[in-house]
């Protein structure tokens, strides 16, 4: 199994970061969570496509965490030669948004529609909403959802996905919780978006100030992966955005709490995922 960093940037435009977006590569297809500003192109760049997606998993529906869905959803569509129906998983709220975007693109959809003859079908999904519990098993791979905490965000889902006996978190964005705790028991990656309190708490505006309430900071990340006996801890979705060389900063932070392994996302990192003792 591997774990690719799509985009680890946040919602704020950066240029060597796509939005939030991770890449799950298993025995039975690329998971996607996640859909952020440039995904595809960072797709395109781990050697996947939206056609190639087993799956499509939302932790919840801020806009930065879901602005490509209309790119996922055309892409797919005008690049299958037969009905590809999206498998989309998430939150409950994720039916309506998919019905909007689709509102969105209609006048797309009917002009590709009139001009290619041999596509005589509308994009569509599979969708599953769910709050929790299981939400894909194939082969030696399961999917589990559990919920988090990004309130006034209601609701948000952890996922943990499980490969034989290698485990990937994608904890979204949360505070500490029960529901993330049960899905990082033992995990042997964790990825996690983090924010950096003491960068933005002396700015003192409350627009920036207002994130640290809803978001885990790096240390906050630190010591639920080390509650957990998680193996490594991938720092994602950072805010705000590391200097190049200031990533050994992020990385201090998070061990004065874990003795894990510590890493700083990139866009287009990977990660091979196996058992760790």
């Amino acid at each position: 199994m591997q774990t690719i960093v799509l985009g680890s940037g946040s919602p704020l435009p950066d240029a060597s970061r796509a939005g939030p977006s991770t890449l799950v590569r298993t025995e039975i297809g690329d998971l996607l969570f996640d859909c952020g500003r440039g995904v595809l192109m960072r797709a395109a760049a781990a050697g996947s496509s939206a056609g190639a997606i087993r799956g499509l998993f939302l932790t919840h529906l801020h806009s930065d965490h879901t602005t490509d869905l209309n790119d996922v959803v055309t892409s797919r569509w005008v690049t299958s030669f037969q009905p590809n129906p999206l498998p989309l998983f998430g939150p409950p709220g994720i039916t309506r948004l998919l019905h909007a975007t689709e509102a969105m693109l209609e006048l797309d959809i009917g002009y590709r529609m009139a001009h290619h003859t041999d596509l005589q079908w509308r994009p569509s999904a599979d969708v599953t909403e769910c709050e929790g519990g299981l939400v894909l098993e194939a082969g030696s791979v399961r999917v589990t959802a559990a919920p988090t905490d990004h309130a006034p965000v209601r609701p948000t889902l952890g996922y943990r996905i499980d490969e034989g006996d290698a485990s990937v978190v994608i904890a979204g964005d949360t505070v500490p919780c029960p529901g993330l705790d049960q899905l990082c028991a033992g995990a042997d990656l964790l990825v996690h978006t983090v924010v950096r309190r003491d960068l933005i708490e002396p700015l003192g505006l409350a627009r920036l100030t207002d994130v640290l309430d809803y978001h885990s900071s790096v240390e906050d990340a630190a010591r639920t992966a080390a509650r957990n006996d998680v193996g490594t801890l991938l720092l994602t979705h950072l805010v705000p955005a590391p200097q190049p060389g200031a990533e050994d900063e992020w990385v201090a932070l998070a061990k004065e709490h874990f003795g894990g392994t510590v890493v700083v996302a990139q866009d287009l990192l990977t990660l091979e995922v196996s058992r760790w003792v």
